[in-house]
């Protein structure tokens, strides 16, 4: 869900519900700690360079139960922050904490906002002997032999 998507959506509800990949809704009285342009810059293990970009929204819990962030307030720092975003409509990554901080897409059903677990990938699996054919079943290791050039 880009930046201009997530704000439609908030403009159609009245509360903010998130709900965590295993179905339990983060808890009502989280805060947005943070909203920014976060940039990737990388190299690919078949040596292409590459950048993505998301926009980035930290919901943190803290003890105060009373809160509650206004699905307004929210577009309001979305609005704050979008000079960061250099006039680009990225996708929305969300940082949760459970055992670590986790990394989310984000999608939007049935009046609730559902974080969307994310996926280590290989960008280069041609250079790989990866076929698409084969996923997404596990790689055989063969095909990635030290010195054939894979990741």
């Amino acid at each position: 869900m880009t930046v201009s998507e997530f704000k439609t959506h908030l403009q159609s509800v009245d509360q903010l519900v998130f709900q965590q990949p295993n179905g339990q809704v983060v808890p009502l009285h989280f805060h947005i700690t943070e909203m920014g342009l976060t940039t990737k810059h990388f190299v690919d293990c078949g040596g292409t360079t590459r950048t993505e970009a998301h926009a980035s929204l930290q919901i943190w819990v803290a003890e105060d139960y009373d809160h509650r962030l206004s699905p307004d307030k929210l577009i309001g720092i979305i609005d704050m922050a979008t000079p960061l975003l250099q006039a680009q409509n990225p996708e929305v990554e969300i940082e949760y904490q459970t055992d670590t901080i986790g990394r989310y897409a984000l999608d939007f059903k049935q009046g609730k906002f559902v974080l969307m677990p994310k996926q280590t990938d290989c960008l280069a699996k041609e250079k790989c002997g990866i076929s698409m054919e084969a996923l997404p079943l596990a790689v055989n290791t063969s095909d990635c032999a030290p010195g054939s050039g894979c990741c």
